[in-house]
């Protein structure tokens, strides 16, 4: 199969990288990003698809400057909402199977239980809104394959909460980390595998499905930052804050766990617990 993903120098396309590395044989891969393909592009893309018998896209591109979002609307609308229409009508003509990358911020955060995949969609940020533009287009062009919300993404690439916490970790004494803003963070290797499960099976998508996943647990951005100074051995004091009291430009979620039983259940999947996952990534980030 040959597999086009776009957005690949992020965390998410740099562990597909990873996967691709590990399993050579498994899967025709072509790594893009906006040096290579500009997926705001219907032209390239099209050529791109038709010259390369593209059967699968996975989009891993995304605006995800959640404060900056505020202030470049048009920007986060072109790159979370249209192109993933481009995409999606694409491959809703040449019969490609597509993945798309939401997220927990297309959800207000005022429920008091997981988010299922059928509940209320009422983001409160432009960032929110916009991925959600990118949902509704997904579905309005009637392609084959699926949208997988997840949350709190981090990795040993890019930039990510647990890189910026090990940095501050070793430059400050203390800092103040957000208590009421409560989900579950996602280890990007994990969605990675799951991706890839879900295409050794996507036999089982009849048409459109949306899918939760994230790592399994529930947490604060304080409970985070703690166990990341734990496991790092800093001495770093994490005081715990009121998001009220760390005023930003873009609204967060208060509450955004995600509810994961239907991934588990159409895919048999288990998925691992959210510390579990810091520390494997935590090791190879050590290791590097």
């Amino acid at each position: 199969m040959k597999i086009l993903v776009v957005g690949a120098n992020g965390q998410l396309g740099k562990k597909l990288q990873d996967w691709a590395k590990q399993f050579p044989t498994s899967y025709n891969f072509l790594f893009t990003d906006v040096d290579i393909l500009d997926i705001c592009d219907k032209r390239a893309v099209e050529k791109t698809i038709q010259e390369h018998q593209i059967e699968i896209i996975i989009n891993c591109v995304a605006y995800t400057a959640v404060d900056n979002a505020e202030k470049e609307q048009d920007i986060s609308e072109k790159l979370n909402g249209n192109a993933v229409g481009i995409l999606a009508n694409l491959s809703a003509q040449y019969d490609v199977f597509f993945v798309h990358i939401s997220t927990d911020y297309v959800f207000d955060g005022q429920h008091y239980k997981p988010y299922t995949e059928v509940d209320n969609l009422a983001p409160i940020s432009v960032y929110g809104r916009t991925k959600l533009l990118g949902e509704k287009l997904f579905i309005k062009s009637k392609c084959k394959g699926v949208i997988i919300r997840t949350s709190w993404l981090y990795s040993e690439y890019g930039n990510n909460f647990l890189k910026t916490m090990l940095r501050l970790g070793k430059e400050k004494k203390q800092i103040n980390v957000v208590c009421d803003q409560v989900g579950t963070p996602t280890y990007a290797g994990d969605l990675a595998n799951v991706i890839m499960t879900i295409l050794a099976q996507k036999n089982v998508v009849q048409h459109q499905e949306i899918y939760h996943y994230s790592n399994e647990g529930v947490i604060s951005w304080y409970d985070f930052s703690k166990t990341i100074m734990e496991i790092s051995s800093s001495n770093c004091s994490v005081k715990p804050i009121l998001a009220k009291n760390y005023p930003t430009l873009a609204q967060r979620p208060y509450y955004s766990v995600l509810d994961k039983s239907k991934i588990k259940s159409d895919f048999n999947i288990e998925i691992p617990y959210w510390k579990e996952s810091l520390y494997n990534c935590m090791q190879i980030i050590e290791n590097q």
